[in-house]
């Protein structure tokens, strides 16, 4: 039999992060690859969730959202950055973050159009934008200074007559890079410019270090009215499983993204909807303390991988650390993780599989440090092995 799957979806196989994670369970070894805590997120907000599911919040809620997680979304937004959205018409809730772009593009882009995204980007950006019909223009992020950066020239040449949107993640996964006020003026300016739709991933917009400073492009001049801002409750009340997320854009665009979004899922779960409505509301307290110890693991993690021979660059926010493989004597991230467990009993995940143009990327290897201390340094413990004669060149 021919294959049965779409010829825009064919190259799109198991995502790296069900192939890692299950790499990890067959091999026992530390997974460090895919994103998620090994705590459980603020104790208040999940008894608020118990509360829903006993108190009857069973069935199926509007499709918007329920309105206590859309008013506290509007609250959140006004207090953090001073952007008002209506409630009733300019938030609407997703089944998390990753719906939230499918659902946005598969609006807002027609076959054929072209979106803008910065390599390496997160593995659903690409395949949204193939479930579209339309077409992936990458911008490569490389290493300057310590952090990743774009050259603004080759944002600027990669926009065309059938640019529609631009892709914008920020604190950035799997780089660690925030944009800066500056680089954010940039993108701005070419959506201004060329009159493009910024869907902005924030996704990791509460866990930001070293005092850096998470500017939502929508707060420039000129952004809000063409902004569909992205953000979720997983990354920042470590409940990654609860699949909660929003968006928040003008009245247009949130009627455009939840036509296609009532045919993909319609709704999401009520429950955790009212509990997260709970943990906008009090426990980004929690979310503080949550940053700070995040801060020390990435540490803990960098000096781990340091001392085991990786070239480090220094993430300013996110869960992930990113690492250059070379020194060690490999050239093949991808080959090297699917080794990594025999060698070393770690998973990590190959960031060139991130890119459109994976050979940009083959030489780095992300790590993540959303872990317990003494799982960091059972992990870094064993990638010492690494530096001890172990390197291949593949």
């Amino acid at each position: 039999m021919n294959d049965p799957l779409v010829a825009r979806m064919r190259a799109f196989g198991t995502t790296i992060f069900a192939e890692m994670s299950a790499l990890a369970l067959r091999t026992g070894s530390i997974n460090l690859g895919q994103g998620f805590p090994d705590t459980d997120g603020p104790p208040a907000m999940l008894e608020r969730a118990i509360e829903a599911v006993r108190g009857g919040a069973n069935q199926y809620p509007p499709g918007p959202g329920v309105p206590e997680l859309r008013q506290a979304v509007s609250e959140h937004r006004k207090e953090h950055y001073g952007l008002a959205y209506d409630p009733d018409g300019e938030v609407l809730v997703t089944v998390g973050a990753t719906e939230a772009i499918a659902a946005s593009v598969l609006a807002l882009c027609e076959p054929g159009d072209e979106v803008i995204a910065f390599e390496p980007y997160y593995d659903s950006y690409a395949a949204s934008v193939a479930l579209a019909g339309a077409v992936l223009r990458p911008v490569t992020l490389r290493p300057d200074g310590g952090r990743f950066t774009f050259d603004p020239a080759e944002l600027r040449a990669a926009v065309t007559s059938r640019t529609r949107a631009i892709l914008v993640n920020s604190p950035h996964n799997p780089t660690g890079t925030v944009f800066t006020r500056a680089e954010l003026e940039e993108i701005a300016d070419v959506c201004t410019g060329h009159d493009l739709t910024a869907i902005t991933d924030e996704v990791y917009e509460h866990l930001a270090f070293d005092g850096v400073e998470h500017i939502p492009p929508a707060t420039l001049p000129g952004m809000r009215e063409r902004t569909v801002m992205i953000s979720s409750a997983g990354k920042t009340f470590s409940v990654t499983g609860w699949k909660t997320g929003w968006i928040c854009a003008p009245a247009p665009l949130v009627r455009a993204v939840q036509t296609v979004k009532q045919f993909l899922t319609f709704t999401s779960s009520a429950p955790w909807q009212l509990a997260v409505a709970y943990g906008l509301r009090h426990e980004l307290g929690w979310v503080s303390t949550l940053r700070a110890e995040l801060e020390a693991k990435r540490d803990r993690l960098m000096s781990g991988l340091a001392a085991a021979g990786f070239d480090v660059y220094r993430p300013a926010g996110t869960y992930f650390v990113q690492t250059d493989i070379r020194p060690l004597g490999f050239t093949d991230g991808l080959a090297l993780t699917r080794e990594l467990p025999v060698l070393a009993g770690v998973v990590a995940i190959p960031t060139q599989v991130f890119y459109a143009h994976p050979e940009r990327g083959r030489h780095f290897v992300r790590f993540a440090f959303c872990k317990r201390d003494e799982v960091i340094d059972e992990a870094v413990a064993r990638l010492a092995r690494l530096g001890e004669g172990t390197g291949r060149t593949g």
